[in-house]
């Protein structure tokens, strides 16, 4: 990097700590923070949608992924993405929208006390927040990985820089401001992603190479195969299954985009143009990944710098950091979003339950306290970070596959299919043990079962058995046990139609209300 490259970069973060202040004043109350008061168009929100499901991971792991099998990077990543929110426009984002218009509430996590009860509703809190320190925590590193590759910073270095800056303006500016500088993102993301691919093209042409012909070469050989290695016909199905929750609002932060919109019908909306942006986006960004072991020999061995090395290579200063802060916009979208929708699960479920004060917290204290765990969870988030490539996370691609994709489904299956007609016999009872063994199985997979086994149990196999434990005991429980009380086929139904057109409430009721405003809705 020279002067110019480094202009580039100061001047984004300016942008978006700028952005951040202007969102401030449209920050009024709880509701605005956290889903921005129901009022965000739904294109923005697709964007935004679309947007906080990328990172520097991309740029990472999944580059190395691309350098070392090829295609099989979009197969059984961002095609199975695409799909699953595809499905979700219609069965997830009108019903999650509901929760804030119908139910009046502000985090995606507080209508289960209600749906279940409040035993359930922490347990799935808690997991989720310490899996989501641990998933940022990735992220941080991912991208701190690549400043160091551009910069010399050391990997601590690069983690405090980015996350500071994004604890600047998601702070201050809440969901407002996390759309609001996706959307900026999204547009260095499309010029950076161009520009890389035009590269790759030239220089391809200038080593009188093909686009067919790559294909034929040596370096690539098997790399147009859809499944290979690791990535078979099970992981695919795993992934589909994983990503339709998590990219649904399994992982809270997407689910706030629903959220956000001002109604069920701009959810569906929403859902659908990023499940269009996952579909051909991605094809531009993985093909200069593809082609990376024509035009760079990756220094580590799964390939995880073979894309900061193309961009070096290919890329004139000035380019190079707009490609540079391509890498950033990827990863200070993700981790802004998550921040906000940790604060959201903490302040509005959580701490109501610790705390007598917090259950009396007002719009200006409300406000307050979210602004605080939104640091506390980036900090911690940070910390988590520096310990990524240690022998306990090992690299950030395992960090983010096996721990992330794992166990995730045992924590989103209760909050997505509790959403479901379909699934309304099934109660805490069926949520907590769906819960609970779903995690059992993702340590004994991945643990003890792994070392008894030589080279150690398929990732593919690590990744969904956790899910299927879940979803069979979810589904089986609800049929042996039902729980279908009046109280919670009121919540279901409220949540699966619509009312009588009047406008969507925006601002929701305290987390100590909801129960009260279920039960009086149920009577009407």
């Amino acid at each position: 990097m020279n002067s110019l490259d480094w202009a580039v970069l100061i001047g984004y973060f300016g942008v978006m700590v700028a952005i951040g202040v202007w969102s401030h004043k449209r920050v009024d109350n709880v509701s605005d923070f956290f889903t921005a008061g129901g009022k965000m168009p739904w294109w923005l929100s697709g964007i935004s949608h679309h947007m906080s499901g990328y990172s520097a991971v991309m740029f990472t792991g999944y580059a190395g992924i691309a350098y070392t099998y090829g295609v099989t990077s979009f197969v059984t990543w961002s095609f199975p993405i695409a799909l699953g929110i595809a499905i979700g426009s219609k069965l997830f984002a009108p019903r999650i929208n509901r929760l804030r218009s119908r139910l009046h509430v502000a985090s995606p996590l507080e209508y289960l006390k209600n749906r279940y009860d409040l035993k359930t509703q922490q347990a799935l809190a808690w997991s989720g927040m310490l899996l989501k320190i641990v998933d940022v925590g990735a992220k941080w590193a991912a991208i701190a990985t690549l400043l160091s590759v551009f910069t010399g910073v050391s990997l601590n270095q690069g983690i405090l820089i980015t996350g500071c800056i994004t604890a600047v303006y998601c702070t201050i500016g809440g969901l407002w401001a996390d759309a609001l500088t996706e959307l900026g993102q999204f547009v260095i993301q499309l010029l950076a992603g161009v520009a890389m691919f035009v590269a790759v093209i030239m220089e391809l042409n200038d080593k009188g190479i093909g686009f067919l012909d790559a294909w034929d070469r040596p370096e690539l050989q098997g790399h147009g195969e859809p499944l290979v290695g690791p990535y078979g016909t099970v992981f695919l199905l795993a992934f589909l299954f994983i990503k339709l929750f998590e990219y649904n609002g399994g992982m809270l932060n997407q689910a706030q985009r629903y959220m956000a919109t001002a109604t069920p019908r701009e959810a569906e909306r929403s859902a659908r143009l990023s499940a269009v942006l996952w579909l051909v986006w991605p094809v531009v960004l993985f093909f200069p990944m593809w082609m990376s072991p024509l035009l760079v020999e990756s220094q580590k061995p799964d390939g995880s710098d073979s894309y900061g090395l193309m961009t070096e290579q290919l890329l004139p200063h000035g380019l190079l950091g707009l490609v540079i802060v391509g890498f950033f916009s990827h990863t200070m979208a993700m981790c802004s979003s998550d921040a906000n929708a940790i604060a959201a699960v903490f302040t509005r479920d959580v701490a109501p339950v610790l705390s007598k004060q917090a259950r009396a917290w007002g719009e200006r204290s409300g406000l307050i306290a979210a602004r605080v765990t939104t640091v506390v969870f980036l900090a911690l988030s940070m910390a988590v970070a520096t310990q990524v490539n240690s022998p306990t996370f090992k690299d950030i691609i395992t960090v983010v596959i096996k721990w992330v994709a794992g166990l995730m489904g045992p924590i989103a299956i209760p909050m997505m299919l509790g959403l479901l007609r379909p699934f309304r016999r099934s109660g805490p009872t069926a949520a907590l043990t769906s819960w609970s063994m779903g995690l059992l199985a993702f340590w004994l997979v991945n643990y003890p079962i792994s070392w008894q086994i030589e080279g150690g149990v398929p990732l593919q196999y690590q990744v969904s058995i956790p899910l299927a434990v879940s979803l069979i005991l979810y589904i089986l429980i609800g049929f042996l046990k039902p729980e279908d009380t009046p109280e919670r086929l009121a919540v279901v139904e409220r949540i699966n139609t619509d009312d009588d057109g009047t406008a969507a409430a925006a601002v929701p009721a305290p987390a100590g209300e909801v129960e009260d405003t279920v039960g009086t809705q149920a009577k009407d």
